[in-house]
């Protein structure tokens, strides 16, 4: 059986000769691209035209073999329409981007994972609300729950682009099978597996926070995936704007939850060392110990299903798969912790306001999902899009009825904290700051 990375690579090759063909089919001057663009190919891209020969630019953080699907989901769009997408992406996007806004260099579009950024951006005059075209799309193809972190006081600046499902459990099925462990269904289950693999000899988990500037935030990812699970929706949407405390009673229940793993000597970290080699083991990295037994269990978001080597298949009969990460009491619903980026402008062209709109149609959403390793919880795309079983996986516990899901907190949260003392703070705590200063300390830093 092909595995599931080698059928991506081949797929991301097709898309390659077909672009290619595509390119030369379009190389025979004006007359012949003109013609294309009037195709029956490029039906779904009429209203997106008459800005020939113009550029958008484009800044994010997703890169490598992610950043090529990107582009060549949205070529057919630059065929059709005559307009160039100049893509960059940074792995210090967030402190580039800032930069940049602040130096008056922004990009006519930025992919903000932090939608959290958009109120002051928006206060500030540098982002620009979205065309009515873009908002009407958006509307039709995204849930009110979404389309409101793009939203700022009644006025629509950004539609979602992306999805993810952070609230998985990475772990290898021939481990389990061998050694007849069980996938958990509850938190306490979930605890008495660990248990059960480190009295086999094996660090249960491996984790990494390293991510450069970023370093931190998949600790945070743990800390609100806990907070979910312990207090509900409804708190979280209190501790997201602040009408809770950082250092409230409630998050330290949460943090100390999530430490009885993640700083946990007898739990982690397989692999790699002891619980201080969390803050230096790079997140791209940090569960590939996994496929070598040196660990059994790696918590991590649907998209981390590309930093697998290169032929490992990912598959509930593979080499790796996911499970949910268990709720604490499943009589109160399915909580999922999700992520996503945000088509921001910082231009109104018209060229740069036809490619927001586009990217939040369904023809761009189901372009990208049909290339592997990519999520929607935009509604016009099949689920027979999915090639992927995570991806697929993942989109249905999206639409799944009981999942109670809320957007990653730190991404909400104002820049400076969420992107910002979060971030350090959680860094600090795996070094072995305790839970309560570190609390404190975050709390302080918040200005309301």
């Amino acid at each position: 059986m092909v595995g599931y990375g080698g059928r991506r690579r081949r797929r991301a090759l097709a898309g390659v000769l077909a672009t290619a063909l595509l390119a030369a089919g379009c190389g025979g001057g004006a007359a012949e691209e003109e013609s294309f663009a009037e195709s029956a190919q490029c039906q779904p891209y009429r209203d997106y035209q008459g800005n020939s020969g113009t550029t958008v630019s484009v800044f994010s953080s997703i890169r490598d073999v992610e950043g090529v699907h990107l582009e060549q989901a949205w070529r057919l769009f630059s065929d059709c329409t005559g307009i160039k997408v100049a893509y960059a992406a940074s792995g210090d996007f967030e402190k580039e981007f800032q930069a940049r806004v602040a130096g008056g260099d922004a990009p006519d579009i930025a992919f903000l994972p932090q939608p959290g950024m958009i109120p002051k951006l928006a206060a500030d005059g540098a982002a620009k609300p979205a065309s009515a075209a873009t908002k009407q799309l958006a509307s039709q193809n995204w849930s009110a729950d979404w389309l409101a972190y793009g939203t700022v006081k009644d006025t629509f600046y950004a539609a979602p682009l992306g999805a993810n499902v952070k609230s998985f459990v990475w772990y290898s099925p021939t481990t389990f099978e061998k050694k007849g462990y069980a996938v958990p269904d509850t938190w306490d289950d979930l605890i008495a597996l660990s248990k059960k693999i480190a009295a086999d000899g094996v660090k249960p988990w491996c984790a990494g926070i390293e991510s450069g500037g970023a370093t931190g935030w998949t600790a945070t990812d743990w800390l609100e995936d806990v907070m979910l699970r312990t207090q509900g929706p409804e708190v979280y949407d209190k501790w997201v704007s602040h009408d809770l405390p950082f250092n409230d009673p409630a998050v330290v229940d949460a943090l100390d939850k999530a430490g009885s793993i993640l700083k946990n000597p007898r739990f982690v970290n397989g692999g790699f060392g002891g619980v201080t080699s969390v803050a230096s083991t790079p997140f791209q990295t940090a569960g590939l110990p996994v496929l070598q037994g040196r660990c059994a269990l790696h918590r991590q978001a649907s998209f981390y299903a590309t930093q697998w080597p290169s032929g490992t298949k990912v598959a509930e009969d593979g080499d790796v798969y996911a499970f949910y990460f268990p709720a604490v009491d499943p009589a109160k619903g399915k909580p999922v912790l999700v992520g996503g980026e945000f088509a921001v402008a910082f231009a109104d062209r018209p060229e740069v306001q036809a490619f927001q709109t586009f990217l939040a149609s369904a023809e761009f959403a189901t372009a990208r999902v049909r290339l592997g390793s990519w999520v929607s919880a935009n509604r016009g795309v099949d689920l027979g899009a999915y090639a992927g079983a995570i991806d697929r996986l993942s989109a249905e516990i999206l639409q799944d009825p009981k999942a109670v899901a809320r957007f990653d907190a730190s991404d909400l949260m104002p820049g400076a904290v969420g992107a910002g003392s979060f971030w350090t703070g959680m860094t600090d705590w795996i070094k072995g700051k305790d839970t309560r200063d570190t609390l404190d300390a975050i709390e302080a830093s918040w200005k309301d």
